[in-house]
Order: C-alpha cells, then sequence, then structure tokens
C-alpha cells in the first residue's frame, strides 16, 4: 500500500543568486508551479559568416548565444502553509530585485558623486543560477521580466500574477576566466555533451544513403 508519504514531492525549478566569491546561496527562489512549457533559442557565433569567407564557413568563434523564455504562476490562495497578508508582493519583489541594484548601493553612488568621484564603477549584481532539475544549472542575466498582477484584494495586493521571464545564458565569453559562474556554465556544457553522447550511433541505411 502507497502512502501519501512515500510518494516523490515533484522537483521544483527556480533561481538562485550566488556569492560569486564563496560559492554560497545568498537567495533562492523556488517556482510556485514548474512552467508548462519552455522557448529556448541558440545562436551559432560562427567565425567570418557575415563576410562571406569560404575558409571560416565551419569555424565558431565561442559558444552559442543560448537564450530561455518562459511563464512563471504565482498565487497566494494556493499556499495555505505560508499565509501573507501581502498576497504575493513578496515574491514579486524578490524576482524584481534581480534587475535592481539595492538602495543602498545607489545611495553610495550619490555619495561619490557628491564628493565629484569623475568615474562610477557602474553596479556589479550577485552572480544569478536558473536551475531546471539537477541536470541543468546554469548562469544567467534577467533580459526580460513582465508580471500581469491579478485578483486584488481591499488594500490592492495582488493575490495572483503571471511573471513572463526571459534570461540569456551567461558563458565563458561573458564572465572572467576563473570566475565561479564561467565554471558553472562549462559543467553546463559538459552535461550537454554527456547528454549527446549517450545517443545511439544510427547508420546511413536509415537515411536512405549507402555511402557518402
Amino acid at each position: 500500500m502507497t502512502r501519501l508519504t512515500d510518494v516523490p514531492r515533484p522537483v521544483r525549478s527556480g533561481l538562485v543568486v550566488v556569492d560569486p566569491e564563496r560559492g554560497t546561496p545568498q537567495r533562492i527562489i523556488v517556482m510556485q508551479f514548474n512552467p508548462d512549457s519552455l522557448e529556448r533559442s541558440l545562436a551559432p557565433l560562427a567565425s567570418g559568416a557575415e563576410q562571406g569567407d569560404r575558409t571560416e564557413a565551419l569555424r565558431l568563434k565561442g559558444p552559442a548565444i543560448e537564450t530561455w523564455k518562459f511563464a512563471a504562476e504565482l498565487d497566494a490562495t494556493d499556499q495555505p502553509d505560508v499565509p501573507s497578508p501581502f498576497g504575493v508582493h513578496p515574491q514579486l519583489a524578490t524576482l524584481e530585485m534581480l534587475v535592481h541594484p539595492s538602495s543602498g548601493q545607489l545611495r553610495a553612488n550619490e555619495r561619490l558623486a557628491a564628493l565629484g568621484t569623475l568615474e562610477i564603477t557602474p553596479i556589479e549584481t550577485p552572480l544569478t543560477l536558473f536551475v531546471w532539475g539537477a541536470k541543468r544549472v546554469m548562469p544567467v542575466r534577467l533580459t526580460e521580466l513582465s508580471i500581469v498582477e491579478e485578483a486584488f484584494d481591499a488594500d490592492l495586493n495582488p493575490y495572483r500574477a503571471t511573471v513572463n521571464l526571459g534570461l540569456r545564458v551567461l558563458s565563458v565569453n561573458d564572465l572572467p576566466a576563473g570566475h565561479r559562474g564561467a565554471e558553472l556554465y562549462l559543467a553546463h556544457l559538459a552535461q550537454k555533451e554527456r547528454f549527446a553522447g549517450s545517443v545511439a550511433v544510427s547508420r546511413l541505411e536509415a537515411l536512405g544513403l549507402r555511402s557518402l
């Protein structure tokens, strides 16, 4: 007899904000519901493709530019164990802070500007990882975030929301050598290679060919 406690809990997708130097998680964002679908695109970085150089037609300058898009749903009424008087405001704010510098960082830059600093270094955000199961863990930058809020209470707190996320995978072309994110990207690429290597070798006859 299978008990309810024996049924394995589904793995959730999510985002992890990591300290790039220590590698310790600073914030973990677990998707309440896994998206029903994912849209992925890969644009090869071909060498000489624009100039029409025939000697460069098969060369790659680096890893392909990989992007992910999906829609995530949030529903405060479906979380009886974690009631919130603010609806899904906290979850939305957590996602939005991935594309905002903190108020403390902005105030620090204001003080530097007031002191006459000529060049202020752009604010560096923490390393963000997208996790889609144990076999897909990759460093990303959030490129798109759109939110549709629904079902407001008397204080206009949203209790349901659909969030559309766009992510660009950060490769070794985007990060300094030795950066933790670069190492995580190489691990992500090595996992792709293992998947590709597990495919059974087909014969030419399957394509209606005897030889090439």
